[in-house]
């Protein structure tokens, strides 16, 4: 990829994850290339970028368009979170140099004090900090075949607003998540942070599909 190609992968993929170009929603090269400040050609290459990482779709005489997330996809997705994940939390807790764990402390303790709000923003912060958690781990881990494998799947939490849909209890819930996989990770205890990272993605995944059904569900 060019230079300018990744720069437009990047701006692009960043207003896709803010929300600014939202779901279904057109994504035209000259439009494209005339917000960025580029030729078509970087647009290219950034749009089939985001195609493989599911991020965009490409429909037949209408062009790319932002992907939207079906309750079937999610369901698929959080699945497979919950596999790598699990796997990686483990790794992670035989590899974890002892010098992060602090920083993880510090990023429960940022992700608790919001939570005590439970404003919009509030909650949007919670969603970067709790990717920035998810990446440590991973990054602990020390595998980088298992990093790409999840780079396709992890922002989908940021895309769709997740922590949004939270109620207090869910979110009082997946607070002493991070605190468990961080307690398992501080012992090197790679079963407990396997099961509490796979328990903590599949209660996100319940949150999301109960609020996605009752959106879809007809009012009386």
């Amino acid at each position: 990829m060019t230079n300018a190609g990744q720069d437009a992968y990047e701006a692009l993929r960043a207003a896709i994850l803010s929300g600014s170009i939202g779901p279904r929603e057109r994504l035209g090269e000259v439009e494209l290339s005339r917000q960025f400040g580029v030729s078509r050609t970087p647009i290219r290459e950034a749009l089939r970028r985001l195609t493989a990482e599911g991020l965009v779709v490409f429909q037949p005489n209408r062009g790319a368009r932002v992907a939207e997330w079906s309750l079937s996809d999610l369901q698929d997705t959080y699945e497979i979170r919950a596999r790598l994940e699990s796997y990686g939390a483990a790794l992670a807790a035989h590899r974890i140099d002892a010098d992060w764990l602090p920083k993880l402390s510090l990023l429960c303790d940022q992700m608790e004090q919001r939570a005590e709000r439970m404003t919009p923003p509030d909650l949007d912060e919670i969603a970067s900090l709790n990717a920035e958690l998810h990446g440590l781990v991973i990054s602990a881990a020390a595998s980088p075949r298992l990093t790409s494998l999840l780079s396709a799947v992890v922002e989908v939490p940021l895309i769709i607003r997740a922590f949004r849909l939270y109620t207090p209890d869910a979110l009082a819930r997946s607070m002493a998540h991070h605190r468990d996989l961080v307690a398992a990770l501080r012992t090197r205890d790679a079963e407990w942070a396997s099961s509490t990272m796979r328990a903590h993605v599949l209660a996100a995944r319940r949150v999301l599909l109960d609020a996605m059904t009752d959106r879809a569900e007809p009012r009386p």
